[in-house]
């Protein structure tokens, strides 16, 4: 009884993050047992060369913008699962995204690694991120196989350590590293040696609370000024990005904003004709 009683506590307590890297580490596991790193290094994706997110973001005449492809999330269920990830990421590109981000999470976000070979395949020069929670050293070796430019490292579920090795290990990959935190206890504790691009993400990963930049703007002093910087999620206005740029924001990750649309594309060249 006292088992069980302590079960069902512990569930109320996990935060969704909790959960998400709990069954991350099952499917890890998995994803080994079927098919080796040597497998992995044989695909035609892991022989490529691979597009700069950085150099895009830099480009003077960049929109700044990663346009995501994302079927549902866990605080808002579906969003659009009615558009294919060719068209999508397609759209993107042509409307004048400077990079995409593909989820590949399957229980939390509908994404599939199915949809990183689509989208690779799709805009073979746009540089594309592969959004995930990256727990292992192993899945930085499906990044490149599936066709990726740049890995997601959530600093709320990794440690130093962590963040240290598996960017190093992107950059001999050569894949660029974008790490994404949410607050200042979460930058002064991470090692940005291999860093390439440091996210902020506005929305609290713990709960997914939140809606507004506050975490952008507090923070874009206090990250080094030799590293890009980029704003995440709660941007759906164009003013937005002006006031992000102005405290020296180079990217804004942004997908629900443009995915509740029919046409994702078609809403990303209009959000960009107001900025």
């Amino acid at each position: 009884m006292f088992t069980k009683h302590f079960f069902l506590i512990y569930l109320l307590i996990m935060t969704i993050l909790d959960k998400i890297t709990e069954q991350k580490a099952i499917e890890v596991a998995a994803a080994k047992a079927k098919i080796s790193i040597d497998d992995l290094e044989k695909s035609d994706f892991f022989l490529r060369k691979t597009n700069s997110l950085v150099v895009s973001l830099s480009a003077e005449n960049s929109t700044g913008i990663i346009a995501e492809h994302k079927r549902k999330s866990p605080s808002k269920g579906i969003i659009n699962d009615q558009v294919s990830v060719e068209n999508v990421t397609q759209g993107y590109a042509i409307a004048g995204a400077a990079g995409l981000s593909v989820l590949t999470d399957t229980d939390f976000f509908g994404g599939l690694k199915e949809d990183l070979h689509k989208a690779r395949i799709a805009n073979p020069s746009t540089p594309i991120l592969r959004k995930d929670f990256m727990i292992d050293e192993y899945q930085i070796y499906e990044a490149k196989a599936w066709g990726a430019d740049v890995i997601l490292l959530i600093a709320a579920c990794l440690s130093p350590v962590q963040i240290k090795d598996f960017s190093k290990k992107a950059h001999d990959l050569g894949l660029e590293v974008l790490l994404e935190i949410h607050d200042q206890e979460e930058l002064d504790r991470s090692p940005l040696e291999y860093v390439d691009i440091v996210g902020v993400n506005n929305r609290n990963l713990k709960n997914f609370a939140e809606n507004n930049v506050n975490a952008s703007l507090a923070l874009a002093e206090k990250i080094p000024a030799n590293i890009i910087k980029i704003s995440e999620s709660c941007i759906s206005q164009p003013e937005t990005i002006n006031l992000l740029k102005s405290v020296g924001y180079k990217g804004f990750l942004i997908g629900e904003t443009f995915m509740k649309d029919a046409n994702p594309g078609t809403k990303l060249a209009e959000f960009i004709a107001k900025i």
